[in-house]
């Protein structure tokens, strides 16, 4: 799994029959020590209703297509969970709470 910042959605009106309906997140990656990357990467987020700069966990590869509904659709990558908090060596990283005062 690997941690990101959702920085906004991606709409496409043609595409495989089986997205249909299937939210697009566009994802920041975020490394260890909670700094943003320079990569970034489009996940589906079929049951976990992040919005833009909630911080996520997302899936890759096989794992993705695990989730309950996605068996049969060509993801790569998928939001599987929001973060509350992330800590580090008894520091925290990142609280979500902390995000929105």
């Amino acid at each position: 799994m690997q941690i990101a910042k959702v920085r906004g959605t991606v709409v496409s009106t043609q595409k495989d029959p089986s997205l249909r309906g299937v939210k697009l997140l566009l994802l920041q990656l975020v490394d260890e020590e909670g700094n943003l990357l320079p990569k970034y990467e489009v996940a589906a987020d079929n049951s976990v209703g992040a919005g833009v700069d909630e911080w996520v966990l997302i899936s890759r590869g096989s794992a993705a297509r695990q989730v309950l509904g996605n068996e049969q659709r060509p993801l790569d990558a998928a939001v599987v969970a929001i973060i509350d908090t992330i800590h580090v060596e008894d520091r925290l990283i990142y609280s979500k709470k902390d995000q929105y005062r």
